[in-house]
């Protein structure tokens, strides 16, 4: 590099160099945007007719809910200047309330951009579907300050279902499959392979049981919920994890909070004293 006698750097040097890194940092926007048209082309789901909202999200810690947390690039892999993109399909008569918790405990992890949009399938959707992402960040145009994107799109669908930026990735149906998925963004399965044995399994019982069950199943799994909590205070260990967050949900949905015997009671007042369900039990109200 030119210096000078007096070992200072020569000042035309130094603007060319400010100059470089100036076009730099608009390449990698330019490399952000594209990415983001290519997703908006590339998917079935082009005919989008409306933007909603993108939601605030911040970095934070979510160390007081999980005691092990994974890390974004150890798990899908280093990819600098793409925002990883997640895209739900999701039926607005069957809000997917699992998925929501999930956004509010991402959020908190990852700077996530979220944004929500109505399909041309779908003719109305009713005013709380349109922000239960949250309110729009202001720097929602720029992409590349964030590390997740999460768009919401309400469309008529027999299932949910959920693309994500991987390549070579098939999509994932189902709303207790894409919560999966999700929670793993957020802390790993347990390694015990019994206790991941049961946190599927809650889960499994929340959705087919509970959310799609007939009376008579509902109360058994009433009755199951209020034995397991009765032996702690979550319902696979020690841990909050997957399987709270889809009973939860699957209780709240088919109105069987009210009827719940005492140990489900307090283990709803605790996962509510969390924070992250506030989107769900919006929805609700």
């Amino acid at each position: 590099m030119p210096m000078y006698q007096n070992g200072e750097v020569d000042p035309a040097v130094k603007a060319l160099e400010a100059r470089q890194d100036e076009i730099m940092r608009k390449l990698y926007e330019l490399k952000a945007a594209v990415e983001g048209l290519a997703k908006t082309v590339t998917t079935p789901d082009a005919d989008l007719d409306l933007t909603v909202s993108s939601s605030l999200s911040s970095q934070s810690s979510t160390s007081a809910v999980f005691k092990s947390t994974t890390d974004l690039d150890a798990l899908l892999g280093k990819d600098l200047g793409a925002l990883r993109d997640i895209v739900i399909n999701a039926n607005p008569e069957q809000p997917p309330l699992t998925l929501l918790v999930l956004h509010s405990l991402l959020s908190q992890r990852y700077r996530v951009l979220s944004t929500i949009h109505t399909h041309s399938s779908v003719t109305s959707v009713a005013p709380q579907l349109l922000s239960c992402l949250g309110p729009r960040h202001a720097d929602s145009h720029i992409r590349h300050m964030f590390q997740l994107g999460f768009t919401l799109i309400w469309k008529k669908v027999p299932k949910l279902e959920m693309k994500f930026s991987v390549r070579n990735m098939c999509p994932i149906e189902g709303e207790a499959n894409v919560a999966r998925f999700l929670f793993k963004l957020l802390a790993p399965y347990p390694s015990d392979p019994a206790l991941a044995t049961l946190v599927d399994s809650w889960v499994d019982t929340a959705f087919f049981q509970l959310a799609e069950g007939s009376s008579k199943e509902r109360a058994a799994v009433l009755r199951a919920l209020n034995s397991a909590l009765g032996r702690g205070h979550w319902l696979a260990g020690a841990e909050f994890s997957l399987a709270d967050v889809a009973c939860y949900c699957c209780v709240m949905q088919t109105g069987s909070a009210s009827s719940a015997p005492a140990n489900v009671q307090r283990w709803i007042k605790s996962c509510e004293n969390l924070g992250h369900f506030s989107p769900a039990k919006l929805l609700l109200q």
